[in-house]
């Protein structure tokens, strides 16, 4: 009887226990994030990676030897043209500058003494009073004087251009360096010493390295331009290390004469307009130029898509708020969004924050996260098709 007992109150518990589980209500859908696929027109870009320069880069060399007395300059500073930058001890090329002006003095007196024997001789050998002998030798002694003048002259100048050498002074206007030297230093011993560099950056060059399949698209894109009646040139944009695009657009200034054979590749130089100096000597950057234009464009923001094992998805939301998980074609990879070949359509929803929660079928609560914004499409120089697995 009390088995029977037992039995029962057993019975009573499990059925406690699964009405319970039937009353648990349904955990919430999932939250996440989503955005509309955006179909556009968006320019495809050749772009590469490079650092800028000035466009002039002028080494400061001292000419002369002597200790470095003073750094006359304000390191980073913008100099103008004949600035005083550094003073070398000028007392050593002094005292060189002073021996020849003795000497130029000497060999002045000794001119003027040669011209007065020719002078007095001349008179005297035509009434046969000396021999044309003397004379002509006193007309090649004044000959001498005049050459050993002549040397004198140009060994003074040459001292006082040494000597204003001491004073190192801005050979053009622009952006000074740090210094390389500090006082107290011998400079110019054996070889002309470094002192400090200046960058004119009115205009900043950058040069860059550039495929050359996608360099040989440019010159046929720049002469089908023409060819249209459009003598403008492709113009380069130059995006800065922030992500920023650098106000003004640039030219080609330089072309390499031959492709670099181990990289495939040929040097270009493009000059940006840089008022105000904002950009820096130095700094990395992508050069880009728009060479065509992709029609009807997909794009989708760089994190709403999955990879595994060389396959791309994203999470769709359909229209009753449940996930089917896509497998799309991807294309150009530019910042932070993607360009999709195929797989999606434009204004459909796809998920962006949360992808790591859903699975196919699974009923969601969509956030907007507002629309993707049309980017600039880069070309392969930029993403390898390495990169793409």
């Amino acid at each position: 009887m009390k088995r029977m007992t037992v039995v029962a109150y057993g019975a009573v518990v499990v059925m406690a226990v699964a009405c319970a589980k039937k009353e648990t209500p349904p955990p919430p859908p999932v939250e996440v994030k989503v955005a509309p696929v955006v179909q556009k027109d968006v320019p495809v870009y050749v772009e590469v990676i490079g650092q800028t320069r000035g466009s002039t880069e002028i080494e400061v060399r001292a000419r002369v030897e002597g200790f470095l007395e003073s750094v006359d300059y304000k390191e980073g500073s913008y100099v103008q043209k004949g600035q005083l930058m550094y003073t070398i001890d000028p007392r050593p090329l002094e005292a060189s500058a002073a021996q020849a002006r003795g000497v130029e003095a000497q060999a002045a007196a000794n001119l003027a003494r040669a011209r007065q024997d020719v002078a007095r001789y001349a008179p005297l050998v035509a009434k046969n009073a000396i021999s044309r002998q003397d004379y002509e030798t006193s007309v090649q002694l004044e000959k001498a004087a005049e050459a050993s003048l002549e040397a004198a002259r140009a060994n003074r100048t040459g001292s006082d251009v040494n000597l204003s050498f001491t004073k190192v002074l801005a050979p053009a206007a622009g952006l000074a360096g740090k210094t390389e030297v500090y006082p107290g230093t011998l400079v110019g011993r054996g070889q002309s010493t470094l002192l400090t560099r200046i960058s004119q950056v009115d205009n900043i060059h950058v040069r860059v390295n550039i495929p050359e399949r996608d360099f040989m698209e440019y010159q046929r894109r720049g002469e089908e331009r023409r060819k249209a009646g459009n003598a403008v040139p492709l113009k380069f944009e130059l995006v800065l290390s922030d992500g920023s695009v650098h106000p003004y657009k640039g030219d080609l200034v330089f072309v390499d004469r031959a492709v670099e054979g181990q990289t495939g590749t040929i040097l270009v130089e493009v000059a940006f307009p840089n008022p105000g100096g904002t950009v820096r000597p130095g700094q990395f950057g992508r050069v880009r130029v728009a060479i065509d234009e992709k029609k009807n464009a997909i794009l989708v923001p760089q994190r709403a898509v999955t990879e595994l094992q060389g396959v791309y998805s994203v999470a769709v939301v359909k229209p009753d708020d449940t996930i089917d998980l896509r497998m799309v074609k991807v294309a150009e990879r530019v910042g932070n969004d993607w360009v999709i070949d195929s797989g999606l359509k434009a204004g459909e929803k796809i998920v962006v924050e949360g992808v790591q929660k859903v699975r196919a079928g699974t009923k969601v609560t969509p956030v907007p996260m507002g629309t993707v914004e049309a980017v600039p499409v880069a070309s392969a120089a930029v993403v390898p098709a390495a990169e793409k697995k």
